[in-house]
């Protein structure tokens, strides 16, 4: 299926589970939004002025599928045949229903001795093919649709955890996505290599080279804001990013803010052993959308303290839709199978 069909197929799916799933008054109507940003105004449920939330669901929190926990959710994607693939930090790879959410399979992942990931980042790919990255090591592997493995990306050896590289453990290949084109490959790290400022994290990326073969490409320095991780990344159509960045404070919650990023100007940092913020390093240039504890609560609760109780341990993104620079994005929270975090979507459109 065509992407613009296999997003159209979505997009309508994940309208209709807004409407049956979303707690207390969730859903702003569409052309309300659209006429309201038209007249430079916010739009109705807005975040900000670039993003309002249309509505979440937790339909799927706390529930098992087939004996496997449903949650952990670190990775969407949208699969060729409209549906949504919904990636677990615990080895499992769910297909869901587009306008329900319920799972209708999962896959079991593992490397090549047969051991679980720490899988985090997914694309799909048009054949079908799924590409993961686990923080562990960290990798990236292409996998097909049955969860076998089909090759390994290489990976530069400073990446690598310590003491075989200079990252910190938990802190790498959080973020994965795939320019338009299907050319250019992007894995963002989580956290600062030993050796770099903290707050500036690296972004690799690799090309296509025929179908299969992935080679090493340009590196790429992005400075976060004080205190948080890169978790997700997501390519737009005009091959900007949005990059989701995450961090957490006991006792007072989760703060969450959507950037969008341009690496046209940013220099290729693969040959510069630190990123000090000192040398003469152009960095991408990222620019706030907004910081989601200021979107309206839509009834939401929350089982810990969080400055906005709509807010949990979010790590999952994917655009479902797009038109005239206006974009639908679906975001989950990762609940760590924990009682205290909830399994949670959210609704959002975001105007570039």
């Amino acid at each position: 299926m065509r992407l613009r069909s296999v997003l159209a197929t979505l997009t309508a799916g994940l309208t209709a589970a807004t409407c049956l799933t979303a707690a207390g008054p969730a859903a702003a109507g569409a052309p309300a939004a659209a006429a309201a940003t038209a007249a430079g105004t916010p739009p109705r449920n807005a975040c900000s002025p670039s993003v309002s939330i249309d509505g979440f669901s937790d339909v799927l929190d706390k529930t098992t599928y087939e004996g496997t926990y449903v949650g952990n959710f670190s990775a969407l994607a949208v699969d060729r045949n409209g549906k949504l693939a919904a990636l677990s930090d615990r080895s499992s790879l769910f297909t869901l229903d587009p306008k329900t959410f319920q799972p209708r399979s999962v896959v079991a992942l593992a490397d090549e001795n047969k051991a679980a990931l720490d899988s985090e980042g997914l694309v799909v790919e048009r054949d079908g093919t799924r590409l993961v990255s686990s923080e562990g090591e960290p990798t990236v592997r292409r996998y097909g649709r049955d969860g076998a493995i089909l090759t390994r990306l290489p990976v530069p050896e400073y990446l690598r955890v310590a003491p075989a590289g200079r990252a910190a453990a938990n802190q790498t290949f959080e973020a994965l996505t795939l320019f338009p084109g299907g050319h250019t490959l992007l894995a963002g790290m989580e956290g600062s290599l030993s050796g770099d400022t903290p707050g500036i994290v690296r972004f690799q990326t690799w090309h296509r080279h025929g179908s299969k073969d992935f080679r090493l490409a340009a590196q790429y320095g992005y400075r976060t804001d004080t205190g948080l991780g890169v978790v997700e990344t997501a390519a737009t159509p005009d091959g900007r990013l949005l990059v989701l960045e995450r961090g957490f404070t006991p006792g007072v919650g989760n703060t969450v803010r959507l950037y969008a990023a341009d690496l046209r100007r940013a220099m290729d940092t693969s040959g510069v052993e630190n990123l000090t913020g000192q040398n003469e390093v152009r960095l991408v240039r990222k620019t706030l959308l907004a910081d989601l504890v200021n979107c309206p609560t839509l009834g939401a609760t929350a089982k810990q303290p969080q400055p906005n109780p709509l807010l949990d341990n979010i790590e999952a993104m994917t655009v479902t839709g797009h038109r005239h620079g206006r974009l639908k994005v679906l975001l989950a929270s990762d609940d760590n199978q924990n009682a205290v975090q909830t399994t949670r979507f959210y609704f959002l459109r975001v105007r570039l």
